[in-house]
């Protein structure tokens, strides 16, 4: 499914209070398989409770490159309004900040 080029990394997040995530599961993640190379994301799945949530997520991230972190940013403030909002970008600049230390090293 994924070439050898691929990476997982994961980006967490806290989410608000009121936020069913938060009572299901304590913390918001965002898991992400990249192409170490080009820093393509690939795929993306966050931890939500409806199933169109995740998808939507993974729509704003798939075909973009982590790198690209406040094109990105934009985006999810242009046309994510769930609750959690802020935990999606803090999971996703989590992600970005651990991608870029892979290449830093």
């Amino acid at each position: 499914m994924f070439d050898q080029d691929s990476i997982y990394i994961v980006g967490e997040a806290k989410s608000p209070s009121n936020n069913p995530i938060t009572e299901q599961y304590k913390v918001f993640f965002i898991g992400f398989v990249v192409d170490r190379l080009s820093g393509k994301i690939i795929d993306a799945e966050a931890t939500s409770i409806l199933s169109i949530t995740s998808s939507f997520i993974r729509h704003l991230f798939v075909g973009k490159n982590i790198r690209e972190t406040d094109q990105i940013v934009k985006a999810i403030e242009e046309k994510y309004y769930g609750s959690s909002q802020k935990a999606v970008i803090v999971a996703f600049r989590h992600a970005s900040q651990k991608f870029n230390q892979l290449h830093n090293v």
